[in-house]
């Protein structure tokens, strides 16, 4: 029987598991690794921030996959094989005949001198409780909420947090000032010039300060430390710096960009039979700027590499190739929601649209975590 290694268990590694067991059924073997016991949807931590909901509403456990057959194993990756299709697991070598590497980027907060003594990282499900507490509390002064470093996962959510956290504190009657910082040049560069003013003019009309190109050297109690500047804080809430993790660091499948090349459309890397999927990968566009990490696109290249594998599997040439098309949303407040959405592959411009914002996209964004879990662990 053949045996299909996914390392991760995120967006990519459970829509690869479930396309297998989809076209192979029993004659494939599917071995998932993941230390984490559940899965959850990246853009709750918004809603937990602001105490709309609760991050363990939206969990679900990894492990309910044996039920269509996946083996699941909760422990660590000790080692990426790729030139002879083998992974360690949990100090055990095991063989595969394809692998999926779908390890997602790791937070490295401690790149950033402060970052762990001075704010709260919202991007760990960890540290969300404890911020939330903090913002619940919050009496009145200045928040800052700083973007330390890119390519970072979920782009849109440090900006919808600053304009969540903002409607918040009004109707609380709490005097807030709400400020963003990112070392990008503008907010959400994929969209370009238009479409990012169209973001900044409405958290300036809403009294958030944007500053762009702002790439922070370190943290001191009540300041970021800037280059030539500095900026305080009553309250910092942080995305630090993103990395592939270590083990796919050690594994020889990083390239230049510091991330995992694959080919845009077949999901593979340089090794046959290995793939990899989602936010672990970095794909440059025809306008020389990343494709966003976002968990749909994790999705849809998972399932890419499932339909590629399953065909090898059989002797067939596969036609299976990843679009680049989907988005992600961005919640203004008020009930409503944008969308970052295009064909981010297409030639020989990428074809991204910023949606006005609308009651509707907030649903879409709901009915999104819903039908996933639906659909993945019933």
């Amino acid at each position: 029987m053949k045996r299909v290694l996914i390392l991760g268990g995120g967006f990519g590694g459970i829509a690869t598991a479930h396309r297998l067991k989809q076209k192979l059924g029993s004659d494939v073997e599917v071995i998932l690794v993941d230390r984490r016991p559940y899965f959850m949807v990246g853009f709750r931590k918004s809603w937990a921030l602001i105490g709309e909901s609760t991050l363990e509403a939206g969990q679900k456990p990894i492990g309910s996959l044996s039920k269509i057959g996946v083996d699941v194993r909760r422990a660590n990756v000790d080692a990426i094989l790729p030139e002879e299709k083998s992974v360690v697991v949990d100090g055990e070598k095991i063989h595969a005949d394809a692998i999926v590497i779908a390890l997602g980027a790791e937070l490295i907060p401690n790149a950033v001198t402060g970052f762990k003594e001075h704010a709260f990282n919202v991007y760990d499900p960890a540290d969300i409780p404890r911020a939330q507490k903090a913002i619940s509390e919050f009496k009145g002064g200045r928040v800052v909420i700083g973007i330390f470093g890119a390519p970072y996962k979920c782009s849109p959510a440090p900006y919808e947090m600053s304009l969540l956290l903002n409607e918040k504190f009004k109707s609380r009657g709490v005097k807030a000032s709400v400020e963003i910082f990112s070392p990008q040049p503008m907010s959400l560069p994929i969209l370009g010039q238009a479409s990012c003013d169209t973001i900044e003019s409405r958290l300036e009309g809403n009294g958030i300060k944007f500053y762009p190109n702002h790439k922070a050297a370190s943290i001191e109690a009540g300041e970021v430390v800037f280059e030539n500047k500095r900026i305080g804080y009553d309250l910092l809430l942080g995305v630090p710096p993103h990395k592939p993790p270590l083990v796919v660091r050690e594994s020889g499948l990083v390239g230049e960009s510091g991330w995992v090349d694959i080919n845009a459309r077949t999901t593979e890397t340089l090794f046959e039979g290995v793939y990899a999927i989602g936010d672990v990968t970095q794909i440059m566009l025809t306008n020389k700027k990343p494709l966003p990490k976002a968990g749909l696109f994790a999705e849809l290249m998972g399932e890419t590499a499932a339909e590629r594998i399953a065909d090898s599997f059989n002797g067939q040439h596969s036609t299976a190739t990843f679009s680049g098309e989907g988005g992600c949303y961005l919640e203004v407040g008020g009930g409503e929601a944008m969308m970052v959405e295009g064909s981010f592959l297409a030639e020989p411009e990428p074809l991204v649209n910023l949606t006005e914002p609308s009651k509707q996209y907030l649903e879409e964004k709901r009915k999104f975590e819903t039908e996933r879990l639906e659909k993945w662990f019933g």
